[in-house]
């Protein structure tokens, strides 16, 4: 199969686009509302129409209004599915897209199927949240793909990676984790791939390998110099990118960890705009067009995917499309297989690898066989704009939050931000005392009420 014809929902900034560029995959449209993407989409991508609202697709497809492509993939909206949203489910209106996304692959399967042509492959990606979620709308989503008329219910949580053979499609997905695949970010992502009754996504999503794909640490230098400047990062890889780091990055996990901070020449920052584009896997200044915001910038990557995840995986489908097949369900020990649900075929694959006869593995782990780390020091830019240097009364902030809310801190960040934050308190012992008649200074004088920051700011940073 030399090309694939390619439809995308809740498109983002065409992580997959990127991903698949040179892998024979044709995208015909895209479906993208929100404001920044869009306009990205039309500045990059032309020739390929952006459909709008996903909701209309089902009509559209209908009445042949639009191709019915061999291929549709999108991550529907995880907010209601993430630590990070309310996690809410399918009680929440952007859940129940995760359905809606059935609706337009059903659509497209009645065109292809009056065209005599196979049912549509699908690849969805979402957060890991969704195995656990209290509405049970993983279980919707795999009985409504499958071809059941009622939700499957398991009496744990949803397997990390797994199978499900049902009687209109198969359906195999896995967890991946994007600090395997070249990335210094630590990014968990659910990746769930069907397609018809003659179709094996587990020969796309599974690997069956010689290699024991355990995972192993590398550690990468914490201080560095890069072009003549003097760098120091608080962890080997940073915390998953989130949408709204350009807003609240001073409030999350990743403000007491330091995995999104940077120490460049003693000052403190956050990352670039164009750095987050690195731990992403985009070409460099890739959200950069006219206009566009660094709140903006952050957002769109934060909502996108993993490229290198994607691609991986995209070579795998090309390949299995192609002919390559590694029938990976005879290979499974049928003790994989759960049995508490008559009559449905669901494989549980597991977290860490499954040793097979011989020599090899079954993987459906975090990491694949053949892992590729990633390394800060090619992330770093280290033309990082003034206004996303931390202030020490930012920093002063920081430390605020954590003793009020007893958090635990990486002691290496702390020690730096009551440094930075020191030359605050010292700038201020100074300014009141120029206003003090001599003699008559007092430290106690010194509060946040007394004297502004316009008063020092300027001279704080002097090299």
């Amino acid at each position: 199969m030399s090309n694939i014809r390619v439809g995308s929902i809740c498109s983002g900034i065409e992580a997959a686009s990127v991903a698949w560029s040179d892998l024979g995959y044709d995208f015909e449209w895209f479906s993208e509302i929100s404001t920044f993407p869009s306009k990205l989409l039309a500045i990059k991508y032309p020739d390929t129409p952006n459909l709008g609202d996903m909701c209309d697709l089902p009509t559209k497809l209908a009445k042949r209004e639009i191709a019915a492509p061999d291929l549709i993939c999108g991550g529907t909206p995880c907010q209601a599915f993430s630590l990070a949203g309310w996690k809410k489910g399918l009680e929440d209106v952007r859940g129940n897209l995760t359905l809606k996304f059935v609706d337009i692959i059903n659509a497209n399967d009645e065109v292809r199927q009056s065209e005599k042509k196979p049912r549509t492959i699908l690849f969805w990606e979402n957060v890991e949240g969704v195995l656990r979620d209290k509405t049970n709308a993983f279980g919707c989503l795999l009985a409504s793909l499958a071809g059941y008329e009622e939700e499957i219910r398991l009496d744990r949580k949803w397997p990390q990676a797994g199978l499900l053979r049902g009687p209109l499609r198969n359906v195999a997905w896995r967890v991946i984790d994007a600090k395997y695949f070249g990335l210094p970010q630590q990014r968990r992502r659910l990746y769930l791939i069907a397609g018809g009754k003659d179709f094996n996504p587990e020969d796309i999503i599974f690997e069956v390998d010689e290699i024991n794909p355990a995972t192993h640490a590398t550690a990468n230098e914490l201080k560095f110099e890069k072009e003549g400047y003097s760098i120091e990062i608080f962890r080997s890889y940073t915390d998953c990118l989130y949408s709204a780091y350009g807003t609240k990055w001073n409030g999350n996990a990743a403000a007491y960890n330091g995995s999104l901070f940077v120490r460049q020449n003693g000052r403190l920052r956050r990352l670039t705009p164009l750095e987050c584009e690195r731990l992403m896997g985009f070409p460099d200044n890739y959200t950069e067009i006219p206009g566009a915001k660094t709140t903006s910038r952050y957002q769109a990557v934060g909502n996108s995917w993993a490229v290198p995840v994607v691609k991986w995986l995209g070579q795998r489908m090309a390949s299995y499309l192609d002919g390559h097949r590694s029938n990976v369900l005879s290979k499974m020990p049928s003790y994989l297989r759960l049995n508490q649900l008559d009559g449905i075929e669901i494989w549980d694959v597991g977290k860490e690898p499954t040793r097979l006869k011989g020599d090899c593995f079954l993987n459906g782990s975090l990491a694949p066989c053949d892992q590729l780390r990633g390394d800060m020091k090619d992330i770093i830019d280290v033309s990082a704009d003034d206004k996303l240097y931390i202030t020490p009364v930012g920093c002063q902030g920081i430390l605020r939050r954590k003793e009020e809310r007893q958090l635990t801190m990486n002691s290496r960040l702390e020690n730096v931000l009551r440094e930075i934050s020191s030359t605050w308190t010292e700038a201020k012992i100074e300014a009141v005392s120029r206003r003090q008649p001599r003699g008559r200074f007092s430290s106690s004088l010194v509060t946040d009420s007394n004297i502004s920051t316009s008063d020092i700011t300027p001279t704080l940073w002097e090299e």
